[in-house]
């Protein structure tokens, strides 16, 4: 890569009214600002590629700016599902993984939010390494064109669930949800993204305030603080009951249910009673539970549950009418799977 690059500005992750502050100030009229961003949101990796756009306008562009779409590092397909991981490189050299999955309602991508991960949940691979640095809009946005760029398919499901921790970037994730629901851009429905927290609870009341329509899900993993704060240290930060006051506090706003995630791990949280506890918990308001059998990760010493665990852990939660899936794995021969990304 050309050095001079480096000096260049990203113009992916701009929206149109900042668009309209580019095509100003290099002489162009205001219309050329949507013409912009509708290549832009098409996934575009040259400026040359805006076949209706002056060429004098796009040598201008390129005097100042880049399409920091990344390049991938590998891909990996699975032999069992069609699921696809792929490493993605950032002209920075930042790497993060998004994983593309296919489903009977539509193709889904799970993005990363941060280049790493500062969370520490002790069961989790991406966290292992820390933080690096948080990704913006436009790096967040860039991976959802990347992929379809690469699978030539469209992608109409996304979940903020990769590496990173949304809230503790929420600047940035709120600017990338604004963007791809730009009518004369992407144009994605809220309804068909999910954000995925661990809990920051500052995070949760203002998304419910901003982003009533997105979906939110909240890894819980715990019936209890006692078993919450041995792998996830931002209970000690978030307790147990204030997290679920908050989460509470937000059906009640948005009128939207909450998902949980869960993931069950052998003799720590996948008890009868660790599901009749946390079906206390939920009784009487709107949410749904997300069982995870762990997706193991070597050096954790956590051990998957057995299947016998998982569905006595489903059917004790639908006893007490509480709505539960399991989730379906995919990509686990690939390192995909929800908690095994960045383990290699």
């Amino acid at each position: 890569m050309d050095y001079s690059v480096k000096e260049l500005k990203n113009i992916l992750g701009s929206d149109p009214d900042e668009l309209v502050g580019v095509v100003s100030e290099l002489g162009e009229k205001n219309f050329r600002a949507k013409q912009l961003f509708g290549w832009l949101s098409k996934g575009v990796t040259d400026f040359d590629q805006m076949n209706n756009i002056p060429k004098s306008f796009r040598e201008k562009l390129k005097e100042r700016y880049c399409i920091d779409i990344p390049s991938v590092i590998y891909d990996q397909q699975s032999r069992t599902d069609g699921t696809r991981k792929c490493l993605f490189e950032f002209r920075d050299g930042s790497r993060v993984e998004s994983v593309f999955m296919k489903y009977s309602y539509g193709n889904s991508i799970c993005i990363s939010s941060q280049v790493g991960c500062r969370m520490g949940c002790s069961f989790c691979a991406s966290t292992r390494k820390g933080l690096d640095r948080s990704l913006t809009a436009g790096e967040i946005f860039a991976q959802v064109l990347a992929m379809r760029n690469l699978t030539g398919e469209d992608i109409n499901h996304i979940v903020i669930m990769g590496i990173g921790e949304p809230f503790d970037n929420y600047e940035n994730v709120s600017k990338f949800l604004q963007l791809i629901h730009q009518p004369e851009g992407y144009n994605l429905s809220y309804r068909n993204i999910t954000v995925s927290t661990c809990g920051l609870i500052p995070g949760i009341q203002r998304f419910g305030n901003e982003f009533p329509q997105v979906n939110l899900a909240v890894s819980l993993h715990a019936p209890n603080q006692e078993i919450r704060q041995k792998s996830m240290p931002v209970s000690r930060k978030y307790g147990y009951d204030e997290l679920m006051n908050a989460c509470r506090e937000y059906t009640k706003k948005t009128g939207r249910r909450i998902t949980f995630e869960y993931a069950l791990i052998d003799g720590l949280n996948d008890s009868r009673e660790n599901a009749l506890e946390l079906a206390r918990h939920l009784h009487g308001w709107q949410t749904h539970v997300n069982l995870i059998p762990l997706n193991k990760v070597e050096g954790t010493g956590y051990e998957t549950s057995h299947r016998k665990s998982v569905r006595r852990f489903k059917e004790t939660l639908e006893e007490k009418h509480i709505a539960v899936t399991v989730r379906r794995t995919l990509g686990a021969d690939i390192d995909a799977a929800c908690g095994q990304l960045r383990l290699r």
